[in-house]
């Protein structure tokens, strides 16, 4: 069948795409404590979903902070690393489209901004703000680090609760700034506000910072166009905050796309042979 994976082993969630030609299988994800049983438990989920063979499997490719245990072949396959930052280009391409120029914000533990132009990703800077951030926040602020339960809590609260916005220091928008806008992140929390608005602020405040880093760095260049990957963007306050971004940055599009969660599995699934290493040549 010449299927093609690609396995983004990160530090807690490995995620797994795979491609017959240019038809993306179900991707899969899993959480597991240990690199390496996590990467085989997602490659057993990963056939067993799509019901495919060992032996319908062309190749793995790998990428992420757990790849670097991996020692030897996956089963006997042909087993490539792909460096994390090519992986995000490419997997922010496959959702581009025909845009030449873009810039992809992968939303993971921390954050990593990479530009791509005409096909070239170059790695622009990152961020230790993202989902680790998310959690970290929760675990002291509401004695949770399930991520479930953390946009549960989320989705009920309101974070004009929290953040203090421009309407709230002025009856009239200033140059620029929309009454909605946020003026502080945190800065109107009391005593009196609830788990939920505590969540809703934690997680508004860490997408906003993400989305404002990416405009801020693409001021003085020709991106205007955001892809949006990671586990982040499966909050609904992905979509919410970005649209608020773009208030202040009218010029700008921010892209949550469908299935952007796995897209530095896809973008290693779709690595071309000359970013492949392999497996072998790393022991």
């Amino acid at each position: 069948m010449s299927i093609v994976v690609g396995i983004d082993i990160g530090g807690s969630t490995t995620k797994i795409a795979g491609f017959r030609e240019d038809e993306m299988l179900v991707p899969v994800q899993i959480s597991a404590s240990n690199a390496i049983a996590s990467l085989f438990g997602a490659f057993g989920k990963f056939l067993y979903d799509n019901k495919l063979e060992l032996s319908d499997i062309q190749q793995v490719n790998l990428t992420g902070v757990g790849s670097s245990e991996v020692k030897q072949s996956i089963y006997g396959l042909p087993t490539y690393l792909v460096d994390e930052f090519t992986a995000n280009g490419v997997g922010g391409g496959y959702f581009a489209g025909d845009k030449k120029e873009f810039m992809v914000v992968s939303m993971g533990t921390g954050t990593s901004f990479v530009g791509v132009k005409d096909g070239v990703p170059a790695h622009l800077g990152g961020i230790g703000i993202g989902g680790g951030t998310i959690i970290g926040l929760s675990k002291l602020m509401l004695n949770t680090n399930d991520i479930d339960k953390i946009q549960e809590l989320a989705s009920g609260g309101k974070v004009g609760n929290i953040d203090l916005r421009i309407g709230d220091i002025s009856k009239n928008p200033l140059p620029g700034l929309d009454l909605e806008i946020t003026a502080s992140n945190f800065g109107k929390a009391s005593s009196r506000a609830t788990c939920e608005d505590k969540a809703a602020g934690i997680v508004h405040m860490v997408i906003e910072s993400i989305c404002q880093t990416a405009a801020l760095i693409a001021q003085g260049t020709e991106m205007k166009d955001f892809i949006l990957i990671g586990a982040l963007t499966n909050f609904p306050e992905c979509e919410q905050v970005s649209r608020m971004v773009k208030i202040l940055f009218p010029d700008y599009n921010f892209i949550v796309p469908k299935d952007g969660e796995y897209g530095t599995a896809i973008g290693t699934a779709l690595a071309e042979k000359c970013c492949l290493k392999p497996i072998e040549t790393l022991a």
